[in-house]
């Protein structure tokens, strides 16, 4: 992780630095917040940003998000000057950290920015084939196309090959091309002059400098313009990027790790995607198996899971009954490993006192009623079972639009209001759900909150 840190903080960034390096973050200190921007827009401190309170923690934001910059702030002072810290958090810093700084307590904010677990967990052969692969492909320079459904691990995978290359200790740097507009990627990857465009206030590094001498994951790269993609081709083949309003071109030294959830070779044969660009990428390809293809898998990764969420929620760690672990053998999970990660994320806060039982397990009536019973099921029913029959009369005299618009309310309150978990659920991109959300809202149609849960 790299922290930066902006302001005098009274003398405490000393201290602050330390603790922060001692948790494994790289520091880099800014006295203004002009500095700071400088020091964001050149690829340093990309991580997380801990700014002084007595500097104006709103202007900072503000420039952040005019730049396009996405950064967690947290802001931070001495003393209990408790409207300043108001002030911060209404002006959209995510914490405020009472300052002289607590170990414990920078630690917390350090794990809660990166609460992101990247571990691989398995047991099966169908996983242990794949990291065999990966480990034997990692040490090259060869580009990786990584493919499977969503919510299997495709980013994972990519942070398991570079955890495991020779870049190990350079950056690694992920884009998600499905989650940045078409018209902003360009510069999201290869940078800007000054004056470039509008709202261009200073020269950005993209994010293939930010990652030299190291990794870049191009995310969901099937979802990349066609026009983009040619100038990607460029910069792999050439190793040189031309800034957006740049002169000349800039080198660099980068390993190309790309994800898809659909079928590249369709994509080519459809003229979505280049098929230049599709070998230039499709040096070695990892699939990852779905979580249905590694049931294997399923009673150790649902422990993990539990393990993981009880100490986050700091509740006492429960074991499945024998009901809930057939559930979860039988149920399809069309989200893949996400899917159960959230399901098991619900358990461990609705479970109790003294297990985790089916009734924690938010699967659908119909699933959950089927699996007590020892049915094997094949349909993931978030509804009504009454209203939603196998046989599909339920749906008829329905229009296409009310049991779409149905199918995607309920997964958003599935998922808690995580619209990058519905999505990927729903097997569309982040930016078709943000569309039809905003129409729904649009309408009038109430639309579950992050964090709000089915009743």
């Amino acid at each position: 992780m790299q922290l930066l840190i902006i302001g005098t903080l009274d003398g405490q960034v000393g201290a602050a630095s330390k603790i922060a390096m001692a948790q494994g973050a790289k520091v880099v200190h800014a006295v203004t917040v002009e500095d700071g921007l400088q020091a964001l827009r050149a690829g340093k401190g990309g991580d997380l940003v801990l700014v002084d309170v007595a500097l104006n923690v709103g202007d900072l934001i503000n420039s952040l998000e005019a730049e396009r910059i996405i950064v967690p702030v947290v802001a931070c002072g001495v003393g209990n000057d408790t409207a300043a810290a108001v002030r911060a958090i209404k002006a959209g810093a995510k914490e405020y950290v009472p300052l002289p700084p607590n170990a414990e307590l920078i630690g917390a904010v350090l794990a809660a920015i990166s609460i992101e677990d990247h571990a691989i967990v398995y047991q099966g052969q169908a996983m242990e084939e794949v990291i065999r692969m990966a480990e034997q492909i990692a040490p090259s320079t060869a580009s990786v196309l990584i493919t499977g459904g969503s919510g299997t691990g495709k980013e994972l995978m990519a942070r398991f090959i570079h955890s495991h290359s020779k870049r190990k200790d350079g950056p690694f740097i992920a884009v998600n091309c499905a989650a940045i507009p078409d018209n902003l990627l360009e510069s999201e990857l290869f940078g800007h002059e000054k004056g470039a465009f509008t709202g261009a206030v200073s020269r950005r590094l993209g994010r293939f400098e930010e990652a030299n001498g190291g990794t870049l994951l191009l995310d969901e790269i099937s979802e990349m313009d066609p026009r983009l993609q040619a100038k990607l081709l460029r910069a792999i083949q050439e190793r040189e990027i031309d800034r957006v309003g740049g002169a000349k071109p800039v080198k660099v030294d980068v390993r190309i790790l790309a994800t898809s959830n659909r079928k590249m070779e369709e994509e080519v044969a459809k003229g979505t995607f280049r098929e230049d660009l599709y070998f230039r990428l499709n040096v070695v390809n990892i699939v990852i198996p779905s979580l249905s293809e590694r049931r294997d898998d399923i009673p150790l990764l649902a422990e993990f899971f539990v393990t993981k969420f009880a100490e986050a929620n700091d509740v006492p760690p429960l074991p499945l009954s024998s009901d809930a672990k057939r559930i979860l053998q039988s149920h399809p999970w069309p989200g893949n490993v996400r899917e159960l990660e959230n399901v098991m994320h619900r358990a461990v806060l609705l479970g109790g006192p003294d297990e985790i039982g089916s009734e924690a397990l938010s699967l659908g009536h119909a699933q959950v009623d089927r699996a007590q019973k020892g049915d094997h099921v094949t349909v993931w029913d978030h509804a009504d079972p009454q209203k939603h029959d196998d046989d599909g009369q339920g749906l008829v005299g329905r229009t296409v639009a009310d049991v779409e618009r149905e199918l995607i309310i309920d997964t958003l309150k599935h998922c808690l209001g995580n619209r990058t978990h519905a999505a990927n659920i729903l097997g569309i991109s982040i930016r078709t759900l943000r569309n039809k959300l905003k129409a729904y809202n649009d309408q009038g149609i109430p639309v579950p909150a992050p964090g709000e849960a089915a009743v």
